[in-house]
């Protein structure tokens, strides 16, 4: 059972604190958004609450690709309440611990009188719909309908809701579960996603400008320039580390300014910004966009089935990432001086580096991040399996290097802009500290590979330089990306959440105008592009889609947050006799240094997945042996 208690004794009072929190107060209102043509469906859940099924699940089918592997509900239900097993359990011995045992029978319990209230206000909402959405994909036999009554007839259970109580409660012979599918909701339904989704009204609001509406500019940073752009591809090899680096160079007849390098992320390719790496050559840039050998699209689509997360992603790619780009700027020094046709095109003592994702942890190092691989690794030993995003995982690859702390700067870059980066622990707490070239970040609130609180908002908040950050409220991890990319289909995946193309255009051109305003910086032309370095010209281009935000500093109420990231995996005490569900917004949840407070429906999201999560994963690690 979980006991819900409210953080504070008398809700009438008020102290000087309560200034700050009141920025927390509101945006609770504004994650929780009703999904239209909801009575129709909140009729059908309450048939099915007060009309139980006339089938309750009987098997649990585990469907991993062809392999298929039924298990009877009621030896689970024997094995959770005595810890023995039956014969048609004992293959799964070694993954039916203790700590298995007590997930299955783990709990929300819910006031009676509360209970259809409190289920329906959830799946009426746009993170119920969510929720369901992602359930319906690892469970494909199943109908809306049987979910929700799932849901809601568990939840009514004398012992509340749990994995049992809800395979108890399914309507249905037999409930078939999708280990592919049931990944893709682990991936997106982290803890630290949910934190980030939950700051992101925090920043619509206390990032927001008046003059935006009225922001006129004399012309346009995000339309292309006027040269031809010209495009060559390169191979060069570095023979001491035997890596072959493949570059896309662009430039135009009339360059000046600052080279511009383009590092792509994990599985991605040199193709992953091609639209601005054309945009910025337009305008006169050299750009050299080149690809990781080691973390790219080729490499990790060849691979068969990695036993570990060093096969995925082997160590040594966060050291050799920073190092093809040291690479690539040496060779093209020599190619400046020796070829005539690129004589003064590459400057490459002056360089901007890009990068997205795993590309934005190479930016940073390359800027002056150091990393801290002692903090990582203590931080990598106390994982917990699940709650945690793909980029928290990703990142203790890099605890197996053997140094301790380890400097990659290249004094060459002068600049550094990182979209949806890779950081989490991989700096400590100091060691961005030393990047002081000024720089530029880009965070998504509704990122599930890389959540913003813990890979881009607590690593600007260390940035020693000057910074921009530009905050996309209901930007994911792929929002950037070229939609002519071949690439893109990844983001179309229903598993994660993606908002790409045409929903993403707003962003896009942000990303074009604020990137080339910050390059042009560094050029005779800096004050002419000094006003698209402003909240005013961000939150012009917003859409419905994506608010967008453009900031110098975080906003004091994020200071909170991160004291809740701080926690780890505390749970929430709330009591539900106090809360009003008919008014959840108007409810105050206030923030404390020792205490981890999201909405009841985020909450209540985060303990489902949790339940959900453990079970299937270790289900998936047991199907892939068998299989």
């Amino acid at each position: 059972m979980i006991n819900f208690q409210l953080p504070w004794s008398d809700r009438g009072h008020t102290s000087e604190s309560s200034v700050k929190k009141k920025h927390c107060n509101g945006s609770i209102g504004q994650i929780k958004k009703i999904r239209q043509g909801a009575l129709g469906s909140l009729f059908v859940t309450l048939f099915w609450a007060i009309t139980p099924p006339v089938f309750a699940a009987e098997y649990l089918t585990l469907r991993l690709g062809p392999f298929e592997q039924s298990v009877a509900i009621k030896e689970l239900e024997t094995f959770a309440e005595t810890g023995e097993l039956s014969p048609a359990l004992q293959p799964y011995r070694d993954i039916l611990t203790p700590q298995i045992r007590k997930i299955l029978t783990n709990s929300l319990k819910l006031n009676p009188k509360t209970t259809e209230t409190f289920i329906n206000d959830l799946l009426l909402s746009s993170d119920g719909a969510r929720l369901l959405d992602r359930l319906g994909l690892a469970l494909p036999d199943s109908s809306l309908e049987q979910l929700k009554a799932a849901l809601l007839l568990g939840a009514r259970q004398v012992n509340g809701l749990s994995v049992l109580s809800f395979l108890r409660a399914y309507p249905g012979e037999k409930i078939t579960l999708d280990a592919s599918s049931a990944v893709g909701i682990a991936l997106q339904l982290n803890a630290s996603y949910w934190k980030s989704l939950a700051v992101g009204p925090i920043l619509e609001q206390d990032l927001a400008v008046a003059d935006a509406a009225t922001f006129r500019p004399r012309f346009d940073p995000a339309t292309s320039g006027p040269q031809l752009v010209k495009q060559r591809k390169l191979r060069l090899r570095d023979r001491q580390r035997q890596r072959t680096i493949i570059v896309d160079l662009y430039w135009a007849e009339d360059t000046t300014g600052p080279m511009v390098v383009l590092s792509h992320g994990f599985a991605a390719d040199r193709k992953f910004l091609r639209y601005l790496a054309r945009h910025l050559a337009s305008h006169g840039l050299t750009v050299a966009s080149l690809e990781h050998p080691g973390s790219n699209f080729t490499r990790i689509n060849s691979l068969s089935a990695p036993g570990k997360l060093g096969d995925l992603l082997p160590p040594g790619e966060f050291i050799d990432r920073p190092k093809d780009v040291s690479f690539l700027l040496d060779e093209l020094a020599d190619i400046n001086d020796r070829y005539s046709t690129m004589l003064g095109k590459l400057n490459t003592q002056q360089v901007t580096i890009i990068g997205h994702s795993l590309g934005g942890y190479t930016a940073l190092a390359l800027a002056g991040g150091k990393l801290n691989l002692e903090e990582l690794r203590r931080f990598c030993k106390n994982r917990s399996p699940v709650g945690r995003s793909p980029a928290d995982w990703f990142q203790c690859a890099a605890a197996d290097l053997p140094e301790d702390e380890v400097n990659l700067t290249d004094q060459r870059v002068v600049q550094a802009i990182a979209l949806n980066s890779v950081t989490g622990r991989l700096f400590g707490t100091k060691g961005l500290r030393q990047v002081t070239v000024p720089t530029l970040m880009l965070t998504g609130t509704e990122d599930a590979i890389t959540p913003a609180l813990d890979h881009q908002l607590r690593s600007f908040n260390q940035l020693g330089g000057s910074k921009y950050l530009i905050s996309a409220i209901g930007g994911t991890h792929l929002s950037v990306t070229d939609p002519k990319n071949l690439n893109d289909a990844i983001a179309r995946s229903t598993l994660v959440k993606e908002v790409v193309g045409d929903d993403a255009h707003s962003l896009r051109q942000l990303v074009k105008g604020v990137s080339l305003a910050f390059i042009k910086q560094l050029t005779p032309e800096a004050e002419r592009y000094e006003p698209f370095l402003t909240p005013a010209y961000a939150q012009s281009l917003s859409s419905p889609k994506i608010s967008l935000r453009l900031s110098k500093k975080l906003p004091p109420t994020i200071a909170t947050w991160f004291q809740v990231l701080s926690v780890g995996n505390q749970q929430v005490a709330i009591n539900f006799k106090d809360v009003n569900y008919g008014s959840i917004s108007s409810n105050k949840f206030y923030f404390y240094p020792n205490t981890k407070m999201m909405t009841p429906n985020s909450f209540c999201i985060g303990q489902l997945n949790q339940l959900f999560n453990k079970l299937i994963n270790k289900y998936r690690e047991k199907a892939t042996r068998i299989s």
